[in-house]
């Protein structure tokens, strides 16, 4: 295959956005689209190789392998092999654990496949997880074990048939991802039957230009090319954590790689400029920036106490281009070079030895419980990092039949005395609501739902809730609670996730009173607010109380972590906890909109349950009071105990 630089050149403007958005540069919410970049550019190398060596009738499934080897193993060995002795330091035996099953996973090329299943609203923050990125290589060598076996049975009859095969399963393809992008992002972000069709773009490229020719008309070609460039930096910008992906949009960033293949060719603008030496010098590196630049980013979170600042992160990510360069010169390179003595048996035993020892020690890890003996945590500590159970109890279809989409506490009987409903908050309160409720005799139908705030009127971006229809449940809670006469409803959230997010004012899921937007940080704020304003009127007309627990104040840190490093008497648990301003000034828009209905609302405000005058702690010396850095442990939603019994009582009914 004929070298042409400006791929590299392609390479440099797929992996910088990646690293620039693992850094959280605001510049680059959309730079996650790299990875698309990466899947159309290697559908298209990749295919191009095979074709063409099938042709000339000197393909061999063997060479094939061997290539993929010597391409993608030994530098992710080398990293890999770096990042143990920093995790065993650094990480929580909980985190430990967890890297433990990425590293057994990477090293059978399943890590996708792990991510996915333990995906979702309580897992470990991604941004934490050092190896997460390895999910993308995982899906290119499924994609690369299957994809020469078609070809080797299939190209017997033929270009046309291939063609007619590969473009059904390109539909299907995308056909699956827009589905999953509504009803199961995580296993459509992270599985090859929702990635393939992007390979398959790089995939019929190939087949093209090896039967035709790049397009003659030298403006066509410019045109076609700039637009390309276009495409991929609007995704880039315009993209965010909330956009459906991959899906529909995705075509975007996916098709303008593919204007970019086809059309950058000699004396068009962007050849010139993707050929530029320093864009071709970092595609050349830009596998290894891939591998590093996640590690060196996660470990650097772990460490750290404070919010990393952007001076650091730039550091960082300079650093991965730094051990990128080291990477490619000294293992990628000689291990690529046929001529060198590193024969194709001595690659295949260095592969199966280091899959086989990194199995090894991914399993120990697992195995051993993060190797918790690495620290002294009481068994009361430990027990308080413990995330509540659901106990088929939460995040139940809303399609369901009324006695499967919720549950109830307390005592079983004929009547329903309250309603207890909220987002993930709300789960940190079922256990303590149920004894509650069971002392008191009365029973409590129990909806709780990941990202779902419990107002009236309301259609969340978040693509699950969007498909589970948030909206939808509240208005069936509202006639739940109409048609049974309840009590009271008491609603518990984490609030400011609707306004601002968190301390950074990031990661918010905005809301919006239309189905289809907009959604926007003010939009959501105003939503908010007149969703709060609805939710009232409905709920006072039909004379039913309403009872609002306010959100624990939102730590920065992890617990486990804080305790980690307590336990190593570096900082304290104040060092560790927030400042109660932060937390005021993070929760305002929530208070304040609750203050204005506060005659028609109880209002239980549990800040100074938690705070004193400057912090509010993260736990006491022997347990914590959160298991993440928001949501309660058991013993801090114990500290509830008189807020619910008043709410039992009707002692603050309006």
């Amino acid at each position: 295959m004929k070298y042409r630089a400006e791929i590299d050149g392609l390479r440099a403007l797929a992996v910088l956005p990646v690293i620039f958005f693992h850094a959280g540069f605001e510049w680059f919410n959309g730079g996650y689209i790299g990875v698309d970049v990466f899947f159309v550019i290697s559908g298209y190398l990749i295919t191009t190789i095979i074709i063409s060596e099938m042709s000339e009738e000197r393909f061999s499934i063997l060479n094939f392998y061997d290539r993929r080897a010597r391409r993608i193993l030994p530098a992710l060995f080398f990293v890999i092999a770096i990042c143990i002795p920093f995790a065993w330091l650094w990480l929580t035996p909980n985190d430990f654990k967890d890297f433990g099953q990425s590293l057994l996973a990477v090293s059978i090329f399943s890590s996708n496949i792990l991510f996915w299943l333990e995906s979702g609203y309580f897992d470990t923050a991604s941004e934490l997880k050092p190896l997460l990125h390895t999910w993308s290589l995982a899906v290119e060598e499924q994609y690369y074990i299957l994809f020469p076996l078609f070809l080797i049975v299939m190209w017997r009859l033929g270009i046309k048939w291939i063609l007619i095969f590969l473009f059904i399963a390109f539909l299907i393809s995308l056909g699956f991802a827009q589905w999953t992008a509504f009803n199961s992002p995580s296993a459509g972000f992270y599985l090859l039957p929702a990635r393939a069709w992007e390979l398959l773009i790089g995939v019929f490229i190939a087949f093209y230009l090896k039967y035709k020719t790049h397009f003659k008309s030298h403006t066509i070609n410019q045109i076609l090319s700039l637009l390309g460039l276009a495409m991929i930096i609007y995704s880039i910008i315009n993209f965010d954590k909330t956009t459906p992906f991959p899906s529909l949009y995705t075509l975007i960033p996916t098709i303008g790689t593919a204007l970019l293949i086809l059309c950058t060719v000699p004396n068009t603008f962007i050849y010139k400029i993707f050929t530029l030496k320093i864009l071709v010098a970092l595609g050349l590196i830009s596998y290894s920036a891939y591998l590093w630049h996640q590690p060196l980013l996660a470990f650097a979170r772990h460490r750290t106490f404070e919010e990393i600042s952007d001076f650091m992160l730039i550091l960082l990510c300079i650093t991965s281009l730094v051990m990128a360069c080291f990477s490619w010169q000294y293992i990628e390179k000689p291990f690529r070079d046929k001529e060198n003595i590193i024969s194709r048996s001595k690659v295949f035993v260095f592969s199966i030895l280091g899959i086989f020892l990194f199995s090894f020690i991914g399993f120990s890890m697992h195995f051993k419980e993060g190797f918790e003996e690495r620290v002294s945590f009481s068994d009361e500590l430990s027990k308080s990092f413990k995330r509540p159970s659901f106990e088929n109890c939460y995040d139940r279809l809303f399609s369901h039949s009324a006695e499967e989409w919720g549950c109830n506490l307390g005592i079983d009987k004929k009547n329903i005395d309250f309603i207890f409903f909220g987002d993930s908050h709300s789960l940190s309160l079922k256990n303590l609501i149920h004894e509650k409720a069971e002392k008191r005799a009365i029973r409590v139908f129990y909806v709780g739902v990941s990202g779902c705030l419990p107002f009236l009127g309301i259609y969340p971006k978040r693509s699950d809730q969007y498909v589970n229809n948030c909206n939808l449940l509240n208005e069936r809670v509202y006639k739940f609670a109409k048609k049974n006469k309840v009590k009271g409803i008491i609603f518990v959230s984490r609030w400011s996730y609707y306004t601002l997010g968190d301390y950074n004012f990031n990661g918010a899921q905005f809301i919006s009173s239309k189905k289809d937007g907009p959604f926007s940080l003010q939009h959501s704020i105003e939503t908010f607010s007149e969703a709060f304003n609805n939710t009232v009127k409905a709920y006072n007309s039909i004379k039913i109380p309403i009872h609002i627990i306010t959100q624990p104040p939102h730590q920065r840190h992890e617990p486990e972590s804080a305790y980690f490093w307590i336990n190593k008497e570096i900082g304290s648990i104040e060092n560790f906890s927030v400042k109660k301003s932060d937390f005021q000034k993070l929760n305002k828009i929530p208070i304040n909109t609750f203050l204005n209905h506060s005659k028609k609302i109880n209002l239980y405000n549990i800040t100074d349950l938690f705070c004193d005058e400057i912090l509010c702690p993260i736990g006491t010396k022997s347990e914590s009071f959160y298991y993440d850095k928001d949501h309660l442990s058991s013993y801090g939603a114990n500290k509830l105990e008189e807020t619910v019994e008043n709410i039992f009582s009707n002692k603050n009914e309006y």
